[in-house]
């Protein structure tokens, strides 16, 4: 018995040394570099980092964001322009809105996305998950830009979202919800007088749908679905805009990257504003109409000037926006139009463009009524027509969802980023998308708080700390 259990016991400790010595070997095998991943990081000389190596902390120290290839697209893109360099020029379905769509979808192809696009183009690249029949979780922004702006309002959302994948593929990051870049359609209302307006069909807006079929235009009397044809899209024989909507819940989550537009983060020294609500916007368009006659002739006591009633009405809506007592409501008369336009004629019609906004809608709304007492008011008193006072948009504020806010803090934190609740007073396609699923918005520092003119700039260092928030937050919320 003795020696039969001194036999098993020989065998059992031989067995155990066997062990011992091939374990370096089997070590050294499995730290040894995979050939086709040492060629990756060869080739785009980053290191690409197993996926099985994740805790959120570890991954946040394995991201590494191309700032200088991210400035180098944004220059290209710029370069897509009906207006010189700097200033950029990029009207919807334009030739050059055309072309700079084309070189935002090959950069999406280029990521390894799948591209897809709607009928009015906006533009899809998503980035398949190990479970898509998860609700995706999205992010995107617009490249439109208004007349003679810069090149960084929207394309940083943009760009900075393709960027934000490639990191992620780069760290090894394999996502479980599908994640998707948006380029959403003309969120500048520059050629048609609309907002946010892939956004807003997204968001399965039929008024404006059935508008854009039938009745919108644009200064030269072109119809929104003739110049959707020119550009490739709305080629359904009916018209029909509906396919664009999507249902609520279609994605899991939305986050925006952006340049805040204002100068807060900048003068306080901060990398990152995390977005907590969008100021609600509402436009008006209003419209005297007097008598005219000549500049010399007609005396002052007989003269019925549309003009000065438009001026005392762009007057009032300082007024009554002061009078709200509160830093977050905004008015702007951004248009002002007098007819005939003649130095040495009264003016006899007189068109305003009215913007104002609030993260109270109630106030906002308030102001509003005000405004239109006014002009009331005004026309009895200059004995002018109010021929036209009409509330084009008038939009409800959108609340950041709680998750995606605390998500983003915690990206900002991990990466040793400083941070702050800021609330967005300019509107953003984020607006619109918060009626289809939880939203959030990332806000970078920009020069001076400069935006909708040349000026417009923010750092490669600034862009990469967005971009490696915006990509850690969408890691997160895919493994949600």
């Amino acid at each position: 018995m003795e020696s039969l259990e001194s036999t098993r016991f020989c065998s059992i400790a031989l067995l155990l040394i066997s062990l011992l010595c091939s374990l370096p070997s089997t070590l050294a095998q499995q730290h040894e570099p995979n050939p086709t991943i040492r060629t990756m990081e060869d080739f785009s000389g980053y290191p690409i980092h197993e996926p099985s190596q994740f805790g959120s902390i570890n991954l946040a120290s394995s991201l590494s964001v191309d700032a200088q290839g991210l400035q180098k697209q944004i220059d290209e893109l710029s370069n897509f322009s009906d207006a010189p360099s700097p200033s950029v020029t990029r009207v919807l379905y334009t030739d050059k809105d055309v072309l700079a769509r084309r070189y935002v979808k090959n950069l999406m192809a280029l990521a390894g996305l799948t591209v897809r696009e709607d009928a009015v183009g906006n533009i899809f690249g998503k980035w398949d998950g190990s479970e898509p029949n998860l609700p995706a979780v999205a992010t995107g922004s617009h490249i439109d830009a208004i007349p003679y702006s810069g090149k960084y309002d929207g394309v940083v959302g943009v760009l900075g979202a393709i960027e934000a994948i490639n990191v992620l593929r780069r760290s090894g990051f394999k996502p479980k919800r599908s994640l998707e870049i948006i380029l959403f359609t003309s969120e500048e209302p520059t050629r048609f007088g609309i907002s946010c307006l892939g956004s807003r069909l997204l968001a399965g807006s039929k008024e404006l749908a059935e508008a854009l079929k039938t009745t919108v235009v644009d200064s030269q009397n072109v119809s929104f679905i003739e110049a959707a044809r020119s550009a490739g899209y709305a080629e359904d024989k009916d018209d029909d805009l509906s396919s664009v909507f999507l249902k609520k819940g279609s994605y899991f989550a939305f986050i925006e990257l952006h340049i805040e537009q204002g100068p807060i983060l900048e003068d306080e020294g901060l990398d990152i504003g995390v977005v907590t609500a969008i100021a609600a916007p509402a436009s008006l368009k209003v419209e005297f109409e007097g008598s005219g006659g000549h500049a010399g002739a007609v005396l002052m006591p007989y003269r019925i000037d549309a003009g000065l009633a438009a001026a005392e009405l762009a007057l009032a809506v300082e007024n009554h926006v002061l009078e709200s007592e509160s830093i977050d409501t905004v008015g702007t008369v951004g248009i002002l139009e007098l007819h005939p336009g003649a130095i040495n004629s009264i003016p006899s019609k007189a068109h305003l463009e009215i913007d104002t906004r609030d993260i109270d809608e109630a106030r906002r709304n308030a102001v509003i009524k005000k405004i239109q007492e006014s002009a009331n008011t005004i026309a009895r008193k200059r004995k002018v027509k109010l021929t036209e006072f009409k509330i084009v948009n008038q939009d409800p504020p959108a609340l950041s969802d709680k998750l995606v806010i605390k998500k983003m803090a915690e990206a900002s934190t991990e990466l040793n980023l400083s941070h702050k609740m800021i609330i967005s007073r300019a509107y953003h396609d984020s607006l619109f998308m918060a009626r289809i699923s939880p939203m959030g918005m990332i806000f970078i520092p920009c020069y001076k708080g400069y935006s909708h003119k040349p000026e417009e700039y923010s750092s490669p260092e600034d862009m990469a700390n967005g971009v490696k928030v915006l990509s850690l937050t969408l890691a997160k919320l895919s493994l949600d």
